[in-house]
């Protein structure tokens, strides 16, 4: 009888440490896990945001009345699409740190900083547009696209001008 709650003993002591072995694991594996898909997801930003860039510099090089569709998911962050200081931009919370906090770093024509809040980065790549009037369904005024599990559609337009008005829309 004294055998089998020895053996009883052994057993739950041995489940406890392969729950504490367990547990330490996760505690060091999953914020560097976050931080990997937190740096991929700031390199796919990147490139939409580079796609943007050359479809709006095509579009400013066109005539009048041309348009392009673009496909974009956001996973994390917002896009801001900023009419009234003609720029665009992308803000993300993070743990992955792009560059040196308070550092501006260029990536071809972007502009990449990030800032330290907490123990989490607040990454934003931005472009200003200062040769081209951005509007946003043919107003002068801001539009703050969020996070979704769907990709958003927008289209972008050259509607001619002085300076040339670049409008976006979104269905």
């Amino acid at each position: 009888m004294k055998k089998r709650g020895q053996v009883w003993v052994e057993t739950m002591i041995y489940t406890l440490v392969a729950f504490a072995l367990i547990a330490a694991v996760l505690f060091f594996v999953k914020p560097k896990v976050e931080e990997i898909r937190d740096q991929a997801l700031i390199e796919q930003s990147l490139e939409v945001m580079k796609y943007f860039d050359s479809t709006i510099l095509e579009l400013g090089q066109s005539v009048s009345g041309n348009k392009r569709e673009i496909e974009v998911g956001i996973k994390k962050g917002t896009l801001l699409i900023d009419g009234e200081n003609e720029k665009i931009v992308f803000e993300m919370k993070s743990k992955y740190e792009y560059s040196e906090p308070g550092e501006i770093i260029s990536e071809g024509s972007l502009n990449v900083s990030t800032e330290k809040i907490g123990d989490e980065n607040k990454i934003t790549i931005s472009k200003n547009y200062s040769n081209y009037n951005l509007t946003f369904n043919s107003a002068d005024e801001s539009k703050l696209i969020s996070s979704s599990s769907t990709p958003y559609t927008i289209f972008v337009s050259n509607k001619g001008g002085s300076p040339i008005i670049i409008d976006f829309e979104i269905e």
